[in-house]
């Protein structure tokens, strides 16, 4: 999956919605972390705080936590 930089779909959202697909299909599970930002970065070929404003964004639609110094899991209470 990519993102499309000319999209009107900010980038950092169209990130978050790929994420937020992986944690509905299962791809990524409850309370197992997802990809850091120099992950996301490297993957999606997007800079740092792109990375940054998708955690963010996943964060406000209550899917992921970040714990600090730890990193950002899967939530686990808003699991289906």
């Amino acid at each position: 999956m990519s993102v499309d930089p000319l999209s009107p779909t900010p980038l950092y959202v169209q990130v978050a919605d790929l994420i937020s697909k992986d944690i509905e299909e299962g791809k990524l599970q409850p309370k197992r972390p997802i990809p850091s930002e120099n992950q996301l970065r490297q993957e999606y070929g997007i800079a740092r705080g792109t990375a940054r404003l998708a955690v963010a964004l996943l964060r406000e639609r209550g899917l992921v936590v970040t714990i600090p110094h730890r990193g950002t899991y899967v939530a686990w209470e808003n699991t289906k």
